[in-house]
């Protein structure tokens, strides 16, 4: 009686564990990414790229001036919020904010992948305008932004709550369950952050708890010379970073600042 209870509680938990696996593998990717539903706005204008099967949508700020940002932000995030702090802190830059496939009317399905192309086609189109080209990407984006500044010259980069890996981040989440032999998208910032030269900002919350701080360290161990600017916001944490002055005081100062 005991051997098969042993057998019967083992056999449980082995098809409960091949359950949790294929259900994280299968969904995977409906726990990274968030799509926004589409917005309307008067103070940009969208423009559209054309990849694949896809329509990707961008919101674009100012004309004329000669400098750019990029803007690659979270996965539940909508980047259009971000237009009227930009307008004000980003002087003399134009902005240009990608919405990901499948938020806010772009359309097809996001991944790694297309998101990478997308990005790299984004670039491509602002690098038609301006010479001068700088990137900041929010949590998810941040893995966006590392990927464009590895494959293009950038002049700035920032990085908000960044982390050095999806993966490791998910691991630590799911300890117990091979996260590196499941998982799609990896977003490895660290393991490319040898290859960017551009002038850098790391920017991080004192309370996060969705990228905690040993997964930005082990990112910033990563980078050689120019050592990054660091700054922690205090009292904030993953979502409010950028409700602080302090934050905007600081991506302003970056952006205006000429390299020594």
């Amino acid at each position: 009686m005991g051997l098969k209870f042993l057998i019967i509680s083992l056999a449980v938990i082995v098809l409960f564990y091949a359950g949790l696996c294929g259900g994280l593998y299968l969904f995977q990717r409906n726990f990274l990414y968030f799509p926004t539903p589409e917005v309307q706005r008067a103070d940009a204008v969208a423009v559209y790229l054309e990849n694949d099967t896809a329509r990707i949508k961008i919101w674009r700020t100012g004309t004329g001036n000669e400098k750019a940002v990029l803007y690659f932000g979270g996965n539940a995030e909508e980047v259009s919020s971000n237009i009227p702090p930009f307008i004000e802190h980003l002087n003399g830059y134009d902005i240009f904010l990608m919405n990901y496939r499948g938020f806010s009317g772009s359309t097809g399905a996001p991944s790694e992948t297309a998101i990478y192309i997308d990005a790299l086609s984004l670039y491509d189109l602002a690098a038609r305008e301006y010479d001068d080209i700088s990137i900041i990407g929010r949590s998810l984006g941040s893995g966006v932004a590392t990927y464009v500044a590895a494959n293009r010259d950038i002049e700035k980069l920032a990085l908000i709550t960044p982390y050095d890996s999806v993966e490791n981040v998910a691991q630590s989440k799911f300890p117990y369950v091979p996260v590196s032999l499941l998982l799609h998208d990896k977003y490895d910032s660290a393991g490319r952050a040898d290859k960017i030269g551009a002038e850098l900002l790391i920017i991080t919350a004192e309370n996060d708890r969705v990228i905690p701080s040993r997964f930005t360290d082990a990112l910033v161990n990563q980078f050689g010379d120019p050592a990054p600017q660091l700054q922690k916001i205090p009292r904030t944490h993953h979502l409010t970073v950028s409700s602080s002055p302090v934050f905007w005081k600081v991506l302003g100062e970056f952006f205006q600042s000429n390299r020594p």
